[in-house]
């Protein structure tokens, strides 16, 4: 399952949104989206996380969750349209 995640604080890894996710299962991937001319965080990225079921536990629990100071907004990802 892709799922969406924005509204991160700039301050935050991709290591500490790892550590978030895995707590309920597998996480295969994490990207923080940067900006392409000055390598800062855009404040939003993506989580693939192999299990949906998992996937589906960690939308519901994360979703306006308390993180580094913001509250995330966590969704499953629409495929992109382009």
């Amino acid at each position: 399952m892709n799922i969406y995640v924005a509204n991160i604080s700039f301050r935050a890894s991709e290591g500490q949104l790892k550590d978030l996710f895995q707590q309920f299962g597998e996480v295969s991937s994490v990207k923080i989206v940067t900006d392409r001319d000055t390598g800062r965080s855009r404040g939003f990225g993506f989580i693939e996380m192999p299990n949906d079921s998992e996937g589906k536990q960690a939308i519901a629990q994360l979703n306006g969750v308390d993180f580094s100071e913001r509250n995330l907004v966590v969704n499953e990802a629409r495929p992109s349209t382009k």
